[in-house]
């Protein structure tokens, strides 16, 4: 049966106050990106959160971040790449025994924010965030398809797993609409349900400016902190079920 994973942000409180609805999300989808409290969470959500993906048979991966609670890890950070490798180690650590706790365990590391970005052109950063995913173990990474951190893992022969957004613009080149720019972020549910369905079947999705992008990816990721996240999300859900598209992980 044709098959596609669906995976969101979770765990991502500030000061105990989620950013989006776990447990409905949870509900829905077949990953949860967990934060490692960098950018948010806090180990009493986090491990809540961890609870719940663990009863609902989510694959569990680890959300780490640059160092920037203030910023929401949207803010590139001029790191050394040593203290980044053992940064990320640490948030990866940190989640896994949370999750271990828990019933589950990591399965894979996927960046987030700036981090995420910054990897897909920064050589440094991305080797760093490779070295720390590699200090931990050998785990697959999630990531944007093409750019530099993909060739360097699969140099390396670590797993990638390449993802889509569900809800976010993208440019000709394959890389996000900057969340400052217009078209960053789409709201509409039946075309974001309808997108989804396209990435299933034919691995292709439509750039601001009308190119098709072949992607090809693995997982698709839908925001669960952006207004109507669960009514888009049910969509999607809906909408492949209706085509006979399973929504599970592929590990």
């Amino acid at each position: 049966m044709p098959h596609i994973d669906l995976n969101a942000d979770l765990g991502e409180s500030n000061a105990g106050n989620p950013v989006a609805d776990d447990a409905a999300m949870i509900s829905l989808i077949s990953s949860a990106n967990v934060a490692c409290g960098f950018h948010a969470g806090d180990p009493h959500d986090i491990f809540t959160t961890l609870k719940l993906a663990a009863e609902r048979g989510l694959t569990v991966g680890a959300h780490p971040a640059y160092r920037d609670r203030a910023g929401f890890g949207r803010r590139f950070i001029d790191y050394d790449p040593a203290e980044l490798a053992d940064e990320i180690l640490y948030q990866i650590g940190a989640v896994d025994a949370l999750a271990r706790a828990a019933g589950t365990r990591v399965s894979y590391v996927k960046p987030h924010g700036a981090l995420y970005n910054t990897i897909v052109h920064n050589e440094a950063h991305a080797k760093a965030t490779l070295d720390g995913i590699a200090a931990f173990g050998d785990l697959p990474v999630m990531l944007l398809p093409g750019g530099l951190a993909v060739d360097m893992a699969e140099k390396r022969g670590t797993r990638v797993i390449c993802e889509a957004f569900a809800d976010r613009g993208y440019n000709p080149d394959g890389t996000l609409v900057s969340r400052r720019a217009p078209g960053a972020v789409l709201h509409d549910a039946d075309a974001v349900a309808q997108r989804v369905l396209d990435l299933a079947t034919t691995g292709t999705v439509t750039a601001i400016d009308g190119t098709q992008l072949s992607l090809g990816v693995e997982s698709v990721c839908v925001h669960g902190d952006s207004p109507g996240s669960v009514e888009m999300t049910a969509a999607i859900v809906e909408k492949l079920t209706d085509a006979g598209i399973q929504i599970r992980s592929s590990l």
